[in-house]
Order: C-alpha cells, then structure tokens, then sequence
C-alpha cells in the first residue's frame, strides 16, 4: 500500500485537469470564442472524469486496497485520452474504470451489508451502465440520467448513512424506496429510448428532496455553529435545486432542444451536486489527501456566488435572454474554479502555519 499512498495527489490532479477542461468546453458551449475541439465532451468530462475520479479516489482512499485505485486510474487516463483526441479509447477505458468502481461498492456491501451501502452501489450500477452504453455509441443525451443518477443516488446513500445519527423511524428506508426507484427508472427509460424517462427522473428528484427533508440529519446541523452549519447551508441549498432541476425535466420528455435542458440539467449538475461539493470538501480532502483544511466562514462567498450565478443562468434560459444566459454561465464557471484556488490557499496557509 506505501506506493499507492502515492497516488492521491497525481489522481487529484487528472480530475482537476478534467474539471478545468470541461468548464472550458461548457463556456464555448454557452457561446464564448475559446479556442476547445472538445465541446461536445462537455458532459463526460465533468461527470466521468472529474466527479468519477474523485469519487473513486475517495472510494478507493477508504477502502484501503490498492487494486481499488485501477478505478481513477481508469478514468483519470480516460478522460486524458478524450483531451489527447483518442474518444473511442477514452469512452473504454471510462467504462472500464466505472466498471472496477462498480467492483469497489459491491466489496464495500460485502463488507458492510447496509441500506446506504446498497444505494451507493446502485449509484455505482447507474455510472457504468451509462459507461458502457456510451462506449458502445450511444448519444450522450440517452446516458444522461444514468450519470445522473450515479451522483444523485451517491450523495443520497451517503445522507443515509448520516442519517443513523437521527432517532430511528422504521419507515426511514422504506419510504427511499419511491424516490430511488423513480430515479434509476428514469435512467433506465432513457437508455432505452423510452417515453416519460425525464418525467419519471424528474419526480424521483422531488421525492428524494421530501425526503430529505424529514430523514437528513440537516434538520439538526443547521443549529450548530462552524464548519457544522456550513454544510448544512450546502445542504439545503442543493435539496432546492434538486427540486427546481425535479420540476423542469418533464418538459425534456418533448425534446431537449429548448433552453430548459441547460435550466434542468444545470440546476441539478451546478444547483445540486456542486452544492454538495463545496460542503462536503472541507470534510473529505482532509480525509483523502491527509492534509489540514480549517473551515473558515469566507467559504460562504463561493457558494453565496455559485447559488446567485445559476440564478441568472436559469432565468435567461427560460427567459431566452441569451446574454443573461452567458454572463450566468460564465460566473458558474469562475465561481468553481474561485472555490477551488480558495480551498487551495487555505491548504497552504494551514501547513505553513
């Protein structure tokens, strides 16, 4: 295991790479002139290459056995090999990657056979499934609620997990079982050209949200002070957009060619996920890199930005104000990457002291 203690830094960095690519190629999808051949990669970059490496890092990290790392090993050179212009190879070996990550969540069930860890391997189900269809040529668009539903079904079986420190409902994991389902159907029906796949995926996302709303120990957290109600603000700010992104995808049943596909899909991918990203950060890079991220109340401005930002970006989508659009797109862009340069300097600041 000492080589692979290694491996964080190097695996973190492709991710990186991966995000910084993939906002540039949403920039130039939004209309800015940047000089990227891979536009159209947009989707895999962020969701296989940056969210699946780093969540298979952090899997990988926990587990503790080096072949785990074979996961964002795979999808770090995956996404590499999509940058260098090799797409068919890239998708491979993105699929391959998804698939030893499948393998990690079903030894963590082995391991520990509990409702969250079940969720999270059906989350990891959703990710590979999605992998290899686009492997094998399918659209992006068909394998788009299947990635979805990787990130959404992750971070919800990592809620359930907290969830054990609330007092026991017996009816705490049954009544998760409405909202997963809908949300893996709804991946399911894309992928196999089905009608009301968006609507099926939209009202898992409002369920999942009302349920969490009652079973997320956020209910508790938000009273605490600190890094505590940090995540908490994240949270809830999130479960708002997740609702929002729940609302908007029945009308993706009828096409994806209007502008509410960028309002759907980015209140769920920005709204939502990344919400939890800046939440969860001070409390798993520590974990994953063994390095010191104090919390510090000015990671509020980031998030206060990213929340702002999605606004306008939602509301010229849907109000067909192409400039209000781009000017919310690309403060989406900066913001993250604001966040990141700030969790960075608060690293560094942290080990010279």
């Amino acid at each position: 295991m000492t080589h692979f203690s290694r491996l964080p830094f190097p695996l973190l960095l492709a991710g990186a790479i991966s995000l910084l690519a993939g906002l540039a190629a949403g920039e130039a999808r939004l209309g800015f002139d940047l000089p990227v051949s891979f536009v159209h990669l947009h989707g895999p970059l962020m969701v296989c290459g940056f969210f699946g490496t780093v969540i298979g890092l952090e899997r990988a990290v926990a587990l503790g056995r080096p072949w785990a790392f074979a996961a964002p090993l795979a999808t770090g050179g995956g996404s590499l090999l999509l940058l260098a212009g090799a797409e068919t190879s890239g998708a491979i070996l993105l699929a391959l990657g998804s698939m030893v990550f499948l393998a990690v969540a079903l030894r963590v069930v082995q391991r520990q056979p509990e409702p969250f860890t079940r969720l999270l391997a059906l989350g990891a189900l959703a990710w590979a499934a999605g992998n290899l269809l686009w492997a094998a040529g399918a659209a992006i668009p068909q394998v788009v609620p299947l990635w979805a539903a990787f990130l959404v079904l992750t971070i919800a079986g990592e809620r359930l997990e907290l969830s054990r420190f609330l007092k026991p409902w017996r009816w705490r994991n049954p009544t998760l079982l409405p909202p997963v389902a809908l949300i893996g159907g709804g991946g399911v029906l894309a992928a196999a050209g089905l009608p009301f796949a968006w609507t099926t995926f939209g009202l898992g996302c409002l369920a999942l949200v009302a349920w969490s709303l009652v079973n997320d120990i956020v209910r508790r957290t938000i009273r605490q002070p600190g890094l505590t109600r940090y995540v908490a603000v994240c949270l809830l700010s999130g479960y708002a957009w997740l609702g929002i992104a729940g609302l908007l995808s029945p009308a993706l049943d009828a096409g994806i060619d209007s502008l509410r596909y960028d309002a759907a899909l980015h209140a769920l991918f920005v709204g939502f996920v990344f919400s939890m990203v800046f939440g969860h950060a001070p409390v798993i890079l520590p974990a994953v890199l063994k390095v010191k991220l104090p919390f510090r109340r000015y990671f509020y401005i980031p998030l206060a930005l990213l929340h702002a930002s999605l606004i306008l970006r939602v509301a010229g989508d849907l109000g067909a104000a192409d400039g209000l659009r781009m000017l919310g797109g690309l403060l989406n862009g900066l913001t993250v990457m604001g966040f990141a340069v700030i969790v960075a300097g608060t690293i560094l600041r942290a080990r010279r002291g």
